[in-house]
């Protein structure tokens, strides 16, 4: 491989992705459309050819350049190996490294450090960096896993809506909202049969953002889940320890541990395993 040879990476989702290019010590940027492998296959193809192309040509260099280069990309709905193996030879890129975006975050956020880090949005996972290694906790999905996401929370808030209305548990000034002026008699109940993780995602800050008992009683539980995570994956107090995503920082009150700042996006940990040699 030629010392001039690029570097390159993509970080792509279900509505969006970002590239980056870097030669000659400069560092190019793009942004495209969808790139979910699991769920459009030949969009995300589609999307990813003129993308790496455009940023190529910005740089003087054609698609040979970018095969003889070091490339990773991390997209959602990559799941298992030759998954990845099977769009990189879609791509003609047979050299790079196709994985999910899970990795790109952690990598992103830690940069060379050892620690660990929280990705909670909609979904959520946990992972921790050693050296070049990682480890990776969770992310099955809304119906199985993704504890302490924010659609986790939306949910468990409805469950306790609903057990308050019961005489379950004790009724707090959020559950008795969500009972009468949000969803009123019943509603809670049709939601569920048409909801996505995404709607139950959009109660979260309902949650996060209250001093409500029951907010922060459901708060303390999600925090619980990632401190028995961090215990699983070695983590150890004193070490590097990012939350992120739309839902993570949020918890920081209740992690009990310092939190630092991402130090970068995972673009930027797309870059770094692509540095790494994918």
């Amino acid at each position: 491989m030629m010392p001039d040879s690029p570097l390159f990476a993509v970080d792509g989702g279900g509505t969006g992705c970002r590239a980056a290019l870097v030669v000659g010590g400069q560092r190019i940027e793009a942004a495209g459309g969808p790139a979910n492998a699991a769920s459009d296959f030949p969009g995300t193809v589609a999307t990813l050819r003129p993308l790496l192309a455009g940023l190529a040509a910005s740089a003087g260099l054609g698609w040979a350049d970018l095969a003889r280069g070091r490339g990773y990309l991390g997209l959602a709905g990559i799941m298992s190996p030759d998954g990845g193996a099977r769009l990189a030879a879609a791509l003609d890129l047979p050299g790079v490294r196709v994985d999910d975006d899970q990795d790109t975050t952690i990598v992103g956020a830690l940069g060379g450090a050892d620690g660990a880090v929280c990705a909670v949005g909609t979904g959520s996972f946990l992972g921790r960096q050693s050296g070049d290694a990682i480890r990776r906790i969770g992310g099955w999905g809304f119906h199985l896993g993704d504890q302490a996401s924010g659609g986790w929370l939306g949910r468990r808030l409805l469950q306790e809506a609903l057990l308050a209305k019961d005489g379950v548990v004790a009724r707090t000034p959020l559950l008795d909202a969500l009972l009468s002026e949000d969803f009123g008699e019943g509603g809670i109940s049709a939601f569920q049969f048409r909801a996505k993780p995404a709607d139950f995602a959009r109660l979260a800050p309902r949650v996060t953002g209250s001093n409500d008992p029951a907010a922060r009683a459901l708060m303390a539980e999600g925090a619980a889940y990632l401190r028995t995570g961090l215990s699983a994956l070695g983590w150890r107090p004193g070490e590097t320890l990012c939350l992120t995503g739309g839902v993570g920082p949020s918890y920081a009150p209740f992690i009990g541990h310092p939190v630092t700042p991402a130090r970068g996006t995972a673009l930027d940990g797309a870059l770094i395993l692509a540095e790494r040699g994918a």
